[in-house]
């Protein structure tokens, strides 16, 4: 398999805390899926958790050459947990349809983070 997309995206922990507290819920509920949601608040300190999940949408929509547009938003990517507990990409039908339109089967990603910082790539394979 060959990559035909690749997207990387850095995120500071102290900007996704702010906006969360400053917004509560309404920002949560507009940039994360439900599943996201509950298991980033399982967490001491979830903020870094959502960091590296907004960090993995980011990432996974340069993968697709979107950005976030053409109805593609925060909340139709998301990032799940596998068995193994690797990070999966979960897309809604917009970013699905968009994945086949580049000729793409799937997305791989990987994540990392550290106290202040959370970073994510993105590959869209054939």
């Amino acid at each position: 398999m060959s990559a035909v997309g690749v997207g990387i995206d850095l995120v500071d922990v102290a900007r996704i805390a702010s906006m969360r507290l400053r917004y509560g819920d309404e920002f949560l509920k507009r940039n994360f899926c439900d599943f996201e949601i509950e298991y980033c608040g399982k967490f001491k300190s979830p903020d870094i958790h959502y960091a590296a999940r907004f960090a993995a949408k980011e990432a996974i929509v340069k993968a697709l050459g979107t950005g976030f547009s053409g109805g593609i938003t925060p909340k139709s990517v998301g990032v799940k947990n596998g068995e193994n507990g690797a990070p999966c990409a979960v897309l809604g039908d917009v970013a699905a349809k968009r994945l086949k339109e580049i000729g793409a089967s799937k997305i791989l990603i990987s994540i990392t983070h550290l106290k202040d910082y959370a970073e994510a790539i993105a590959i869209a394979e054939e």
